[in-house]
Formats: structure tokens, C-alpha cells, sequence
């Protein structure tokens, strides 16, 4: 072997070992927060998730009424779970906060927009997306979808995924704002069910709604009589 092979063989070998270190490192950190994440949730009260757009300033009509809803769900002692950032979550956290209520932040680290609020007397930091969403799935007995951007969108697309491929058990989930997910809605009931890429029993899994009061219902059915018990 030349010198330069040499020196080319102990490069990659060098290269490939960083890469290795690095994946146990990520492995490392993704059991870390699965741990602290079960550990911290395991035994909180039957729990509501709220999620919302961090961008909906404390005086829109959709961020006081996040906070009437945490507030009587919290009334009717439910937690209130939520990403743990401003907007609608923070919404949701301060509602919980006012009643003197378990209300769960599970924030997420990102490059912006995500700043932790100060409602939260319960609070978790993830890295990974994938691992506050299992979060979110395993201890949430129903979720409700305030108006939001992408990141609702996928919260909102991750649970009815599960429940639809029968991968966890039907809950609740409510898209509040008939105004905001109209179009959304009116598209899934008819280019997606024109197309046969779902089936007609599929939108029994969302309901859309305004009213706040049915909300809580809902939530209380879910505690007292399950849409489907989970095993």
C-alpha cells in the first residue's frame, strides 16, 4: 500500500468512526428523552392536548378561547397538555394554570419561534419531533386542533394516521374553528374520497366544531363511555 493510500484508508476509517460515535450519541439522546418523557407523564390525570399556531397573539379571538377551553376542561379535572410554546399553546397552558390545574409543556427545540411559556408547572425539552409526538399519543385521551400552521398540521395528520391504521386506540379529535379548517375538511371529504384514498368511515374520526361546551362533552363521553377502549 502506497503512503497516500494509506493516508486515504486511515482518513475513511477516521470518518467512519466520528459517524458511528455520532449515531450512538443520537441513540443516546433519543432513549433519554423516551425515558424522562415516560417517566415525567406516567402518572398524570386523564389528559387533554391542545395544539395550536405559536403565532396567535394573546388578543385573537382563537387564543381566548383556548383559554376558556383549558379552563373548563380543567374544571372538569382534565390536564391540559400542549407543545409548550407561545400562541395557542401558551393559550392552553395558562387556561390550565388559572385553575390551579396540571399543565404539561412538552417543548421542542427549534431555531426560532418556540420560546418556552411560563404557564407550564409541568415541563419537558425534546430534540426530536417524533418523540414529543409519541408523547403527545401515549397520554392524551382526546385532541383538540385550535387554527395552526404546518407544525398542527402534522400533530393533527399524526394522530388520525394512528388511529386509522388501527396502530393506537380512537380518541377524540376536534378541529375547533369550522372558519379556519373548512377548506381543509371540504377537500378530505371530497378530493381524497373521489380518489378512494380513504373511505367514507374515516371521517367519523374528526369532528369540527365551535362550540366549546361540545368540546368538553365530548372529552367527558371519551372518560365515562370510550368511543373504543384501549387495550
Amino acid at each position: 500500500m502506497t503512503s497516500n493510500n494509506h493516508q486515504n484508508h486511515s482518513a475513511y476509517g477516521s470518518m467512519i468512526g466520528d459517524l458511528k460515535a455520532d449515531q450512538y450519541w443520537r441513540i443516546f439522546r433519543i432513549s433519554h428523552e423516551l425515558t424522562e418523557g415516560f417517566e415525567q407523564l406516567s402518572n398524570l390525570p386523564e389528559t387533554v392536548s391542545i395544539f395550536g399556531s405559536a403565532r396567535l397573539p394573546i388578543d385573537s379571538y382563537y387564543y381566548q378561547q383556548t383559554v376558556q377551553l383549558a379552563e373548563r376542561l380543567s374544571q372538569q379535572g382534565f390536564a391540559i397538555m400542549s407543545g409548550g410554546g407561545p400562541g395557542i399553546m401558551e393559550a392552553a397552558n395558562k387556561g390550565a394554570n388559572q385553575q390551579n390545574q396540571i399543565s404539561i409543556g412538552l417543548n421542542i427545540e427549534l431555531p426560532k419561534e418556540q420560546q418556552p411559556n411560563h404557564y407550564q408547572n409541568l415541563s419537558l425539552n425534546f430534540r426530536y419531533f417524533f418523540v414529543r409526538k409519541l408523547m403527545f399519543v401515549r397520554y392524551s385521551i382526546g385532541y383538540v386542533c385550535m387554527p395552526g400552521g404546518f407544525g398542527t398540521l402534522d400533530e393533527f395528520f399524526e394522530a388520525l394516521t394512528l388511529m386509522q391504521t388501527h396502530k393506537t386506540c380512537r380518541l377524540p379529535l376536534v378541529l375547533f374553528g369550522s372558519e379556519f379548517w373548512y377548506g381543509l375538511v371540504d377537500w378530505i371529504k371530497t378530493r381524497m374520497l373521489e380518489y378512494s384514498t380513504i373511505s367514507h368511515d374515516d371521517l367519523d374520526l374528526i369532528t369540527v366544531t365551535d362550540d366549546l361546551d361540545e368540546v368538553v362533552r365530548i372529552m367527558i363521553q371519551q372518560r365515562t363511555n370510550p368511543i373504543n377502549p384501549c387495550p
